[in-house]
């Protein structure tokens, strides 16, 4: 029993070590999704919007990121490289949210230049929405009607829950999965002279 019980637990070891086939894996996979949802932010035409459709955007995508969230946590949780998986989840959870206010900030200013003093192109938008969650506004773009200033406002306590409770959901994910994938006490780490005397029958424990 002993033998059986160190090999499971020394082959859960080695298929939780990250090799460079998974790392470059998830490195396609974090920059495919980074460039399908940039891609399509500056494809729609958000400038085009109508009020009733920027909101509906707004509340759908904010729903939608939560439940992006909820899922990676389960997979986070499940995963044998939950470290790896976490990285992965952030680095595609950040931008869809960056991304999903910038599109709202485009949209705003399409429906009147006054929201923001002028017309913001996509890049504009996605300017204006990195210096909000990195709190490093220029004060070259700002919010001039109060419907602008609700959105960058709700973003601004958007970004505190972002950083406050998500990043700790993340991690503590990824200690949960840790932790289950731990041996029990008392296990030992590797196979040692049981686990040869239980595979060979030849082999029987000294008198």
């Amino acid at each position: 029993m002993t033998g059986g019980s160190s090999r499971a637990a020394h082959h859960a070891s080695a298929r939780s070590q990250l090799s460079p086939r998974a790392i470059a894996w998830t490195l396609v996979r974090v920059a495919g999704s980074i460039i399908v949802l940039t891609t399509l932010y500056y494809v729609l035409p958000l400038d085009h919007a109508s009020l009733p459709s920027v909101i509906t955007m707004l509340v759908v995508g904010l729903a939608g990121f939560v439940t992006l969230v909820v899922f990676q946590v389960e997979r986070i949780v499940r995963s044998p490289l939950p470290g790896a998986r976490a990285a992965e989840s952030l680095a595609t959870s950040v931008p869809f949210f960056i991304l999903l206010f910038a599109a709202t900030y485009v949209a705003l200013a399409g429906l009147s230049p006054s929201n923001f003093g002028e017309h913001l192109t996509h890049t504009d938008g996605l300017y204006f929405a990195v210096t909000v969650f990195a709190t490093v506004g220029f004060g070259d773009i700002t919010a001039k009607t109060e419907t602008a200033r609700l959105v960058v406002t709700g973003q601004m306590i958007a970004d505190l829950v972002v950083l406050g409770v998500a990043v700790r959901v993340v991690v503590g994910a990824v200690r949960r999965s840790r932790q289950r994938m731990a041996p029990p006490q008392g296990m030992p780490a590797s196979p040692g002279l049981l686990d040869r005397e239980d595979d060979d029958p030849g082999i029987g424990p000294t008198p």
